[in-house]
């Protein structure tokens, strides 16, 4: 058996095997790269999305917002999201505290302490 070789339960691994593998598929990714259509330019009409001869409308009016989607789900539970609001500062110094107090307890949760 060759020393570069690796027996494992599942079978044997080569690493010069995968290297060989691994030029092989970037040669063939490669080839199908370069066998692409030259006609292609880009900054051209040819970018554009095909909308079956549509004008492409403004993206701000056909955008669908997460605060769309999920609209029902934020208007049950606004009062929940008014208080994390007013948690979430934007100071990082707060975040980092809060951080340092959780791992706190759940470390005396973990030790058996409560």
């Amino acid at each position: 058996m060759n020393p570069m070789t690796l027996r494992t339960p599942s079978g044997y691994w080569n690493p010069i095997i995968w290297v060989i593998f691994l030029i092989l598929f970037g040669l063939v990714a490669y080839l199908i790269y370069k066998a692409g259509n030259p006609k292609y330019r880009r900054d051209t009409d040819q970018v554009k999305p095909f909308l079956s001869g549509n004008l492409e409308t403004d993206k701000e009016k056909i955008q669908v917002r997460a605060s769309d989607i999920y609209w029902g789900f934020i208007e049950a539970l606004k009062e929940y999201y008014g208080v994390l609001e007013r948690m979430h500062t934007g100071d990082i110094r707060d975040y980092i505290l809060w951080f340092v107090g959780m791992a706190a307890i759940i470390t005396v949760i973990l030790i058996g302490g409560i």
